[in-house]
């Protein structure tokens, strides 16, 4: 039976693409490769779902994570802080999940949307890698998926973290792979799916 991907693009929000932002750092190369991932992916119907990190007034919801990150406080809900980046808006067929926590997988649909589309393989984009691309790529595995780091299209405040935690993902939890290795194993993905539906392969 065919089993398609999906790829997640987690928290590619203003808040942290925005260097002018506590939170933020330069991540235009990061963002660039992610427009190129999203730019042939949308062209062959693959599903892309956004997250953003998200918070009403108080810390009710995330109490000991704004004690240990306060600048966390600033992403409010309704303000621009926490609207994608506009480089990567989500179409309006394309998803954007709201978290709280650093797994794009917690307390989110993102786990009931995948099964619902029988995606196997999960390609990962976003920042901090570090942070909730790690979470989301441990717990990817964890729920049966196979998780698929974009290499390209992830990033951190700091290199040393970024780079151990790839070294990480690579040994234990899933594969992480060049911008160019993934556009390719999505033209395969294409290719496939027209054989499975009776259509000509390109």
């Amino acid at each position: 039976e065919f089993e398609p991907p999906a790829i997640v693009v987690i928290d590619f929000i203003r808040a942290f693409t925005d260097p002018s932002y506590d939170v933020g750092s330069d991540l235009d190369r990061e963002v660039g490769a992610t427009s190129r991932l999203l730019q042939y992916a949308r062209s062959i119907d693959v599903d892309v779902i956004f997250t953003t990190t998200a918070y009403h007034e108080g810390d009710r919801e995330a109490r000991f994570f704004h004690a240990k990150v306060p600048a966390l406080r600033d992403l409010r809900l309704g303000t621009p802080a926490v609207e994608v980046d506009p480089r990567l808006s989500p179409l309006p067929t394309e998803t954007l999940l709201v978290k709280k926590f650093a797994s794009a997988f917690f307390g989110t649909a993102l786990h009931s949307q995948l099964t619902a589309g029988r995606v196997d393989t999960l390609l990962i984009t976003g920042c901090t890698t570090s942070g909730c691309v790690r979470a989301t790529a441990v717990d990817a595995l964890q729920y049966g998926f196979r998780p698929i780091v974009v290499k390209d299209c992830v990033g951190d405040r700091a290199k040393a973290p970024h780079e151990a935690s790839l070294f990480d993902i690579e040994s234990k939890y899933g594969d992480v792979v060049e911008l160019d290795e993934a556009l390719s194993y999505l033209r395969h993905h294409a290719n496939r799916s027209r054989v499975v539906s009776g259509a000509p392969a390109s």
